[in-house]
């Protein structure tokens, strides 16, 4: 069962899963349509349930009729700054939901595996780097503390109840499947976009500001093992290594022949000074413990964005 399998992390695992032979049950909103352009290919594969994952009754209701073997719960607000305008439902997804799912587990079948998805958001301005499981959560927007809620009550009803109940802390991590408004998937775009004569103009806030990118396809691997290895716990996934907007942009626009610099302008307005201003993740116990690891640099990853931007822009 897969919670936000419409995203770009849900879509890689249900394609991924099912690749396994695994049955993958896809939770939407009521009404939804399971309309998703990311999951295209394998759609018609899935077996779709309507949930609303603010009713916890309707969700303990799924998890009783349908008896999943594993949980991956992947829904919430993916962008940061969406948080501050919407910080109730937030907290209440995350609150609701992840309650919800593990008091089902606990009334239902204690076997069951769950996976919750936190973030890197958890650590707010973290005082060492790089961060790891031991990292102290103090997240400083609404979507780190929703994230945080998922993660301390994970811990609680894994210790309490003796489930298996993992929590995978992610890093950035990104794909032709990120939405326009993430830097990363911002300038790849803009790149294409300036190749093909479409625009001219690329604004960012800051090229300075470091983060730890990974491939989401690679990260949604370390989800499942998660699920599949028998020792469950918090698990950072990440490179363990930072790259500067700067560094995104000149790979970017390099792929497409360009000089960065002709087209990149900066614009105050979008600078988030708030933030913290460099991540970077440890991913050595999702290493030894799982057996995870990557499968796409860095310079890989901005350059197949590239491509798949430049192809839609140039497709019929």
């Amino acid at each position: 069962m897969i919670t936000g399998i419409g995203g770009q992390d849900g879509s890689y695992l249900a394609e991924y899963l099912i690749a396994q032979g695994v049955d993958v049950i896809g939770v939407e909103r009521p009404g939804a349509g399971h309309d998703y352009p990311n999951l295209a290919a394998v759609s018609d594969r899935v077996h779709w349930v309507d949930v609303d994952l603010c009713d916890a009754d309707a969700v303990v209701g799924a998890v009783t009729e349908l008896r999943p073997t594993s949980i991956y719960h992947l829904a919430a607000s993916s962008f940061v700054p969406t948080s501050w305008l919407h910080p109730v439902p937030t907290m209440e997804m995350a609150a609701v939901s992840t309650s919800a799912f593990l008091d089902a587990i606990v009334n239902v079948d204690r076997g069951i595996r769950f996976v919750q998805a936190a973030s890197a958001e958890v650590f707010g301005r973290p005082a060492e780097s790089p961060q790891s499981e031991t990292t102290p959560i103090a997240p400083i927007t609404p979507y780190g503390a929703g994230k945080a809620i998922g993660l301390f009550l994970t811990r609680m009803y894994r210790e309490r109840f003796d489930l298996h109940a993992s929590c995978g802390i992610l890093f950035n991590h990104e794909s032709p499947r990120r939405p326009v408004d993430f830097v990363t998937r911002k300038i790849t775009r803009a790149a294409a976009a300036i190749s093909v004569g479409q625009e001219r103009e690329l604004r960012l806030g800051s090229l300075d500001a470091e983060r730890d990118w990974s491939y989401a396809g690679d990260v949604v691997r370390g989800i499942a093992l998660m699920a599949a290895n028998d020792a469950p716990g918090e698990y950072v996934l990440a490179s363990g290594v930072t790259h500067s907007v700067r560094d995104v942009v000149q790979i970017a626009f390099g792929r497409v022949g360009l000089d960065w610099q002709d087209h990149v302008a900066l614009d105050g307005d979008l600078a988030r000074p708030h933030e913290a201003a460099t991540i970077c993740g440890d991913p050595r116990k999702a290493e030894q413990v799982l057996g995870w690891h990557r499968e796409v640099a860095f310079e890989q990853l901005i350059q197949l964005m590239v491509d798949a931007d430049v192809a839609a822009l140039s497709g019929p």
